[in-house]
């Protein structure tokens, strides 16, 4: 075969990416298993950013498959056993589930997490500066920061003395969530009505509770199940009439009076940046885990107006953005 005949043949297998490169192996497999919801892919946007930026192109020299919990974290371990099988040349993963079940079935695949607990304290890595083994990745403070929240939405609606908490009883983190706002609603003189659900059916009785015992807001707290329903569950705080505060600026867009959090599309642009990095041969041992640094406080001035609250000026001088 001519030299030439070659080059046209590679050439023709990469056109058909996915399905003839994959088969012939031409290009790495990354594998991305989310909690998230297949019909919104935005924030794997900054992963692929981050992929990017190392020089690796999905359908160019590098194919991504993803796999999607739907908020069921119960499907992790089914949904990396079948990346695994995709012969994945990295994993990356989003839940402290998802890392464990990644850690037990992918003992040889380098994986890449972006988590909001803290992987030291989830007992997933013995430190942050040295990780060890074969994981690395991001922690960008999710579940950390339910006090710091709590205050945020008391600044926005100074009068209500009574908050109600929705928490997720699956999620890895909730102690640490529940005694973290019980402290800081001691220090706040608040009192709080503590609601808990993982399914969405759950969603409204733990509303009607929380208005039943006159809570006058609402304080979701960080649960990767709550944001797959996000769209859902702001949808029933609003027939609620609920001023309520949320993880992520997703949140805030749907509707959503007020978010504060890290930056996800900029945790993922980093754990993309790991993947990369990994791809060109660094071992995730090797690789320090990344603390988030970039917050956003988020308010929704349309849904700010039809609660007819005026936000403080002391909020508003610290928002990052302002959704109307």
């Amino acid at each position: 075969m001519r030299r030439r005949e070659f080059i046209k043949i590679i050439a023709g297998s990469a056109a058909a990416w996915p399905f003839d490169a994959h088969a012939q192996g031409l290009v790495p497999i990354v594998g991305f298993a989310t909690a998230g919801s297949r019909a919104n892919q935005d924030p794997l946007a900054g992963f692929e950013a981050g992929l990017k930026e190392m020089g690796f192109v999905q359908g160019q020299n590098l194919a991504l498959e993803y796999r999607f919990a739907e908020g069921k974290l119960d499907r992790f371990p089914a949904l990396i056993s079948d990346l695994v099988q995709r012969k994945v040349a990295v994993l990356v993963v989003n839940t402290p589930q998802g890392v464990l079940a990644a850690k037990q079935a992918a003992t040889g695949i380098p994986i890449v997490f972006s988590i909001g607990s803290d992987p030291v304290q989830a007992g997933l890595v013995p430190s942050f500066n040295k990780p060890g083994g074969n994981l690395t990745g991001v922690y960008h403070f999710t579940a950390g920061l339910e006090s710091k929240r709590l205050g945020l939405l008391h600044e926005m609606v100074p009068k209500v003395d009574v908050i109600g908490v929705l928490v997720n009883p699956n999620y890895g983190a909730i102690d640490a969530q529940l005694h973290d706002v019980q402290e800081a609603a001691g220090r706040l003189g608040l009192q709080l009505v503590i609601v808990r659900a993982n399914v969405e059916s759950e969603f409204e009785p733990a509303l009607s509770t929380i208005t039943a015992r006159r809570a006058g807001a609402l304080l979701v707290c960080a649960s990767p199940f709550f944001y797959s329903r996000r769209q859902q569950l702001v949808v029933l705080v609003t027939r609620y009439g609920l001023p309520a505060i949320f993880e992520w600026r997703d949140f805030a867009a749907v509707g959503g009076l007020m978010s504060y959090g890290t930056s996800l599309n900029n945790a993922y642009r980093q754990a993309g940046i790991y993947a990369g990095q990994i791809l060109k041969g660094a071992k995730p041992s090797d690789l320090p885990i990344v603390e988030s640094t970039k917050f956003e406080l988020v308010i929704n001035l349309s849904t700010a107006k039809a609660l007819h609250i005026e936000v403080p000026p002391t909020l508003s001088a610290r928002a990052d953005e302002f959704i109307e």
